[in-house]
């Protein structure tokens, strides 16, 4: 029977420390992968925080409560401001009332298909399918097709054929109105 003797080899200092540095990196790195740090605050955090402190969002780096009392807010310049945890989210709620919650693509095209289907009923029209991208459609008129509407970052438009120069208007009512059809009267 074989034996072998395990001799350990000691790595000269400069080797240890590439190899410990080398190990760091490599747990950093998973870490980061398994649970990417994210930055807690959000930038409507960041812009009702900058009115509180009359300053701008970019300035906030983060901020902290210690103790359960203050809370610390870390500029991005390396200067700390300190605030009474209460007031402080006093400040927040009256703020956040005045800064309105930014609408979702899908909010937005909720409200204007609410919108285009209430001006259908009044011109007694109907659409096809909405492309919910561009929001577009057809709207047609006892089985003819009336024109094309949709809504855009001019507002809304309306075109009487596939090509053709867009009419702008304010309301889906006043597009719609530009492809020269008449609202329904009541018998």
């Amino acid at each position: 029977m074989t034996q072998s003797t395990l001799i350990q080899q000691a790595l000269p200092v400069d080797e240890l420390e590439k190899a410990q540095q080398e190990l760091n990196d490599l747990l950093a790195t998973q870490s980061e992968t398994v649970a990417p740090t994210k930055d807690p605050l959000t930038h409507r955090d960041r812009l009702i925080i900058a009115t509180i402190i009359d300053s701008s969002p970019d300035q906030i780096k983060t901020l902290w409560i210690e103790g359960g009392i203050t809370v610390w807010m870390q500029l991005t310049d390396g200067g700390r401001l300190p605030f009474e945890r209460t007031w402080f989210a006093a400040r927040v709620a009256q703020v956040k009332a005045t800064i309105a919650e930014p609408e979702t693509p899908r909010q937005r095209n909720e409200r204007l298909s609410d919108e285009l289907e209430e001006v259908c009923r009044k011109y007694g029209l109907w659409h096809s399918d909405i492309d919910w991208l561009s929001f577009s459609t057809k709207v047609f008129q006892d089985g003819r097709l009336v024109g094309f509407v949709g809504c855009n970052a001019e507002g809304w438009y309306s075109r009487p054929r596939l090509y053709g120069r867009n009419q702008v208007a304010d309301t889906a009512d006043s597009a719609i109105g530009c492809l020269g059809v008449r609202p329904v009267v009541a018998a």
